[in-house]
């Protein structure tokens, strides 16, 4: 399979995409009988084949063919890896890795910078060579946060990209459908194959009126999460239309479709407007704002679309921005959302601590010139007034190019005059990498921050560390008030003298009048000739290992399984996979496989997460520890889980370590979409449940059969059948989701498997 030769520039690229439109659009408006929305046209303008292409959402699978790839560090790691097991002399599409999760926060910006530089120096040259030998561009550390990054250099409206962190969706604010996707997904693309998935339903959340006050773009997709739930997108896209879309910036526009990850969404998006041309602009990128300009009709819906959203969507949401207030989520998880007005009411109710321990500001999802312009806004006025922060406050740069800025435009001076300490351009404390020593493990504390996710632990590492999530500003006034039962707009602040201070709602200019300041460039291009680029890694590292191919199927029924785990509750990648401390590992399948599970809460052991029960003495120990007696035994095994199994994180190690470790199938109430497809790509057979009470069916003890694995098919049952150490048996009914290519991913052992050994079966670029 040769690499083809694709457009020299972006704008290149860009007009490509755009010259495919007008045919492919109308051919999707001819079969669909009817005009079409913004997702619907960048999907048919994307599609393999236009005239064949499933368009039945929730049912058909498509093939589709992405503008770009995009990894971070600690996923790349293992994409790669799988990569350099295709035999191929370069990626195909246009492809970066940006190295943002392996920086702690401990200090500050420099010396966090130059921490990691020493501790991840083998994973880093890895990733600088491996990038160089096959075309990749590489961003060294500290240049910015992934999604940041590629909002300000990649991004473009109409276009389709696919990045292995589940919050690549945040180029849906420029008009892209951007999907996060597992990495063997990304692979496919790098390599040249397409991107394979059902075809998304689409939920259309209308916007009526104007943000205004303390009110942000965050408190948008804060109250969508708690209509929709964590689960409510699964399977969907989220297309932002109506009038309100206008009152928002391109970079609030992507804030909202980078937390739509939270809802399980697909990828969300906003329609292109003076916004979007604008932030093109700004960022250097006036030839692709003049080809955006020129082609804004195929970058919106159709006319048609806001006068009837019914016709037109599954599910449609209305949201008035003008009754829109400061909200906050959490604890615990995403969907569990207030109005700042009635937090003090819930504090109390629930018995939260209410003083506050450390706020945070940043992340993928909120550190734009914008937000920390609205944050130093606040912290201006808080200065004026005599006051200072009551509790510690963090503040992350979304890129170096946004951290210069707002350096050389004085918000950095304003935050850290009120008691800010500055971060470096990382993710840091939103992915638990967060060195904090003020607690013991157990301490049961609050947090707030402006990040996306509040799991249990995802923070620092401590569980009963309770995180709420709320727009930058909001974070920045708690700072300030120390606690959580102060609405501080109906309130106010209180100063050193105790007297009570009341600040304007914040404003900031949603780009810099100056223009950008793109600060030490990160950027290194890939080798001209790739072939005299030399890719080690050493056979001793504890960081990194080469890939073994996992095994085939043998066509038999799966027999005699053992139940590991029976999840309870919400289980997500992050308890499957923990983040933190084994980030250090996410290149080394082998070690990254001590963690599995131990964030998990197991039915059958349930005195504290991570422990399983050895059904051949009734021993309680260590899930990992469990699931290599097992496969020292050759003893196979399956899970169990509940609803929305494996949210979250697109981290593909929560598939390939049960793979690894003798996991056959996995057997849930219901999934998430991101997990189910790496469990496919990885060879483990994913099952729901047809009755969800079956799950409780499920005993410890139980030795499970999967019959029938010679007539898989797509759309027929699979029966699984418990044997119970009584002498009872249950035999249920279960269903899958695998497309005829699905399964034969599945009966070579990996979808990777099956690219290298069945040609044909799908077609190169």
């Amino acid at each position: 399979m040769a690499a083809t030769v694709g457009p020299t520039t972006p704008a290149e690229l860009v007009e490509q995409v755009y010259a495919r439109f007008p045919e492919r659009v109308e051919v999707a408006r001819r079969r669909l009988g009817r005009p079409l929305t913004l997702a619907e046209k960048i999907l048919i303008a994307h599609s393999d084949d236009p005239e064949k292409v499933g368009v039945e959402r929730g049912i058909d699978y498509a093939d589709y063919r992405p503008d770009r790839v995009a990894m971070q560090d600690a996923t790349a790691q293992m994409a790669l890896l799988q990569f350099m097991t295709a035999g191929l002399p370069r990626v195909v599409v246009p492809t970066t890795v940006h190295c943002d999760h392996l920086i702690q926060a401990r200090v500050g910006a420099d010396t966090d910078l130059r921490h990691a530089l020493d501790v991840n120096s083998e994973v880093y040259e890895f990733l600088r060579s491996v990038s160089a030998k096959y075309g990749i561009g590489f961003w060294k550390p500290g240049s910015g946060i992934i999604h940041q990054v590629v909002l300000e250099q990649y991004a473009f409206p109409g276009g389709m990209m696919v990045g292995t962190d589940s919050h690549t969706p945040n180029a849906g604010g420029l008009g892209m459908i951007a999907i996060g996707v597992g990495g063997a997904d990304a692979v496919d693309v790098m390599a040249g194959w397409p991107y394979n998935t059902r075809v998304p339903r689409l939920i259309g959340v209308r916007l009526t009126g104007k943000l205004s006050g303390w009110t942000a773009a965050k408190d948008i997709i804060l109250k969508v999460a708690g209509i929709l739930t964590v689960k409510g997108g699964t399977g969907a896209i989220v297309e932002y239309f109506g009038p309100g879309t206008e009152s928002i910036s391109a970079t609030g526009k992507a804030t909202i479709c980078n937390m739509g990850a939270e809802i399980g969404a697909t990828c969300s998006l906003f329609p292109y407007d003076d916004h979007g041309s604008r932030y093109l602009k700004a960022t250097r990128r006036e030839d692709i704002a003049d080809l955006a300009d020129r082609n804004a009709e195929h970058l919106r819906c159709d006319d048609g679309v806001d006068d009837d959203p019914e016709r037109f969507f599954d599910r449609v949401v209305e949201i008035d921005l003008d009754a829109l207030e400061p909200h906050l989520v959490g604890p615990h998880t995403p969907d569990l959302d207030r109005p700042i007005s009635e937090l003090k009411q819930a504090a109390e109710a629930e018995g939260y601590p209410v003083e506050l321990s450390w706020a945070l500001v940043g992340s993928c999802t909120n550190s734009s010139y914008e937000d920390i312009g609205r944050a130093a806004h606040v912290a201006r006025q808080a200065r004026a007034a005599g006051l200072r922060v009551k509790t510690p406050l963090l503040i992350t740069p979304g890129s170096e190019q946004v951290r210069a800025t707002i350096e050389r435009d004085g918000y950095l001076d304003d935050l850290e005059s009120i008691g800010a300490t500055v971060l470096a351009n990382a993710c840091g404390p939103c992915i638990g990498q967060w060195q904090r020593d003020d607690i013991e493990k157990g301490d049961r504390n609050s947090i707030v921050t402006s990040f996306n996710r509040n799991f249990p632990a995802r923070n620092d590492g401590n569980d009963a560390t309770l995180a709420f999530i709320g727009s930058p500003e909001t974070v920045t006034a708690m700072a300030l008030t120390g606690r959580l039962d102060v609405d501080f707009i109906a309130d106010g602040f209180t100063d050193g003298e105790g007297r009570t201070v009341f600040l304007e709602p914040p404003v900031a200019d949603e780009l810099p009048n100056r223009g950008f300041d793109p600060g030490e460039s990160g950027f290194v291009p890939p080798a001209a000739d790739g072939s005299t680029v030399e890719v080690i890694v050493r056979p001793d590292s504890e960081r990194l290992e080469l890939l073994e191919p996992f095994e085939a199927w043998d066509g038999d029924d799966f027999l005699g399984l053992r139940v590991l785990v029976k999840a309870k509750g919400k289980c997500t990648t992050d308890h499957i996979s923990p983040a933190g401390p084994w980030l250090r590992y996410r290149g080394h399948l082998t070690k990254i496989s001590e963690n599995m599970f131990t964030g998990a809460r197991n039915a059958f052991a349930d005195e504290k997460p991570g422990l399983g029960v050895d059904v051949r003495d009734g021993s309680v120990k260590p899930i990992p520890d469990l699931a290599k007696e097992y496969k020292t035994a050759g003893i196979s095994w399956i899970a169990v889980g509940d609803e929305n199994y494996g949210e979250g994180s697109s981290r593909e190690h929560a598939a390939m370590e049960p793979r690894y470790m003798g996991c056959k199938a996995v057997l849930v109430r219901s999934f998430a979409r991101i997990h189910e497809a790496n469990l496919k790509k990885q060879g483990i057979l994913p099952l729901t449940f047809a009755n969800t009470d079956d799950y409780e069916r499920v005993q410890f003890d139980d030795t499970v059969d999967v019959v029938g694995l010679s007539k898989l098919a797509p759309g027929d049952p699979v029966t699984v059948v418990l044997h119970h150490s009584d002498g009872t048996t249950d035999e249920i009914v279960t269903e899958h989701t695998m497309s005829r290519e699905h399964l034969a991913w599945f009966y070579a052992g990996s979808a990777l498997n099956a690219a290298a050994g069945i040609s044909g079966t799908k077609k190169p670029r």
